[in-house]
């Protein structure tokens, strides 16, 4: 039996993995603000995410609805791994360079607050199904 290791708990690990990976691409692009022809990165995962949750990837097994009342079966979601893309159509600078200081930064608050919340989410997981095992008690 997995007891943390179902579909949802591995997209949520997998999200906690993508928020992990764009706080050291978000760094590199920082860091390599002032070098020429630098192309900044960023990490496509929601993206992903939502095309497999959309039904847009691969189609799984679908149930049959015979009731209104009955809860769609849609199968079971693929949980994409995060990937590194790089931005080569733009230039902000006059050396090539397409790094926006104030965007980046920007986008790590913003990684830092979702990296925060999944992790908040990861602990009541694993503290429910504590309360489960053990009871409130």
């Amino acid at each position: 039996m997995e007891v943390l290791g179902g579909a949802a708990f591995h997209r949520l690990e997998n999200a906690i993995n993508a928020a992990t990976m764009r706080q050291r691409v978000l760094s590199n692009n920082i860091a390599n603000v002032d070098v020429p022809y630098f192309k900044r990165s960023d990490v496509a995962f929601e993206e992903f995410l939502t095309q497999a949750i959309g039904g847009q990837g691969t189609k799984a097994l679908a149930g049959k609805l015979t009731d209104p009342r009955h809860i769609p079966i849609n199968g079971a979601y693929p949980s994409p791994s995060p990937q590194v893309v790089s931005d080569e159509s733009t230039a902000i600078n006059n050396n090539r360079n397409n790094v926006d200081m104030d965007k980046e930064m920007a986008l790590l608050a913003e990684n830092q607050l979702r990296y925060n919340l999944l992790s908040q989410q990861v602990g009541h997981e694993a503290k429910m199904m504590r309360i489960g095992i053990q009871g409130s008690a």
